[in-house]
Formats: C-alpha cells, sequence, structure tokens
C-alpha cells in the first residue's frame, strides 16, 4: 500500500484488508492536511513530527472518546434489557 504524506511517498505492507488499510491511510492522510492547515497560520511553519504528533494525538483523543460513547451505549443497553427482562418476568409469572 502506498501513502503520500508531506510529498513524500510511503510504501507499506498490510496485514488487514486492502479496502481497510487504504480507507486508514487516507483518513491519516486527512488528518495530517488538517491539523497542517489548521497550524500554519498561527504559527510559524511546524516540522513535521510535530504535525505527525499532532495528528496521532487527535486521532487518539477521538478514538479514546468513541470507545467511551460505546461503553455508555453498552452500559445503557445493558440496563435497559435488565428492565425488560425483570418486567416480561413479572408478567409471565
Amino acid at each position: 500500500m502506498k501513502i503520500e504524506l508531506f510529498g513524500q511517498p510511503y510504501t507499506f505492507r498490510t496485514e488487514s484488508e486492502m479496502k481497510q488499510a487504504q480507507a486508514a491511510a487516507e483518513y491519516l492522510v486527512k488528518e495530517v492536511a488538517r491539523v497542517e492547515s489548521q497550524h500554519e497560520k498561527k504559527y510559524a511553519k511546524l516540522g513535521q513530527l510535530t504535525i505527525m504528533i499532532l495528528t496521532a494525538l487527535n486521532i487518539a483523543n477521538d478514538n479514546m472518546q468513541l470507545k467511551q460513547t460505546q461503553l455508555s451505549f453498552l452500559d445503557d443497553l445493558s440496563k435497559r434489557s435488565d428492565q425488560l427482562i425483570r418486567r416480561i418476568e413479572r408478567y409471565v409469572q
């Protein structure tokens, strides 16, 4: 798989499905461009490593928020399921 960052091509091997790997690579390229454009106006041009670290932190934060949302959803689903089961058991008995 190939991607281009900062005008330089990179080639990687992937163990995941090519379509999924390509989507992840495209997301990374998009996020790097977003971070770069956000910071070029505020500061002197940031170095590539700094941009990559900021991008990684943004992606990690998004991932953690999604996990928390998923955990909250599963907890809520579990509570509602328990309530439904108790109601059904009351009517069945």
